[in-house]
């Protein structure tokens, strides 16, 4: 079981998830975030990274759907998305790849690098709205050279999703989450 530290963590991403607002997620909720991520200049509409993207972001539902929904009736609350959260350890590589196309998708200028405003893009399509990212960037920073590399990226991101330590940088990826207490 997922423990309360990843708990705390993932609720806000879980709320980004739920376009509706419902306290659960389905299909459209996904097709929602897919649009979302659509409105970046580097995945509209007819790109190859548009359909990266797409086929990224159902390819998680339908391993949510698979690993959560145990009474079938295609809806996934928080507790069953933690189901999943507790098998992606054994999923380095599919993480690993997911945070390849998240990487080129939210590098705009194609540097090879993300810079703070380019993370703050990426916070924001995955959040759908502004966010407080005051220092933020600077815990992820793991080189202090002022940008993410796609290996510091990687890393983070691994951390983020699999992380049960709450040291680690990564799991400040997707922007702040609540506090213990």
């Amino acid at each position: 079981m997922a423990s309360a530290f990843q708990e705390r963590k993932l609720v806000g991403m879980f709320g980004a998830f739920d376009a509706d607002g419902d306290g659960y997620l389905r299909e459209e909720d996904f097709r929602a975030l897919v649009a979302r991520w659509s409105r970046l200049p580097a995945v509209g509409p007819g790109t190859e990274l548009r359909t990266r993207v797409e086929t990224l972001l159902m390819g998680w539902w339908a391993a949510l759907l698979e690993a959560g929904d145990a009474d079938g009736d295609g809806a996934v609350g928080l507790g069953e998305v933690l189901l999943l959260v507790d098998r992606l350890p054994s999923m380095i590589a599919d993480v690993t790849a997911t945070a390849d196309t998240v990487f080129d998708a939210v590098d705009a200028n194609g540097d090879g690098r993300i810079s703070p405003a380019e993370h703050r893009t990426l916070v924001e399509t995955w959040n759908g709205r502004s966010v407080d990212m005051t220092g933020v960037f600077e815990l992820l920073d793991l080189n202090g050279d002022g940008h993410l590399s796609r290996e510091e990226f990687a890393l983070l991101w691994r951390q983020f999703w699999t992380s049960d330590d709450p040291v680690e940088p990564g799991n400040w990826l997707c922007g702040r989450f609540a506090a213990a207490g």
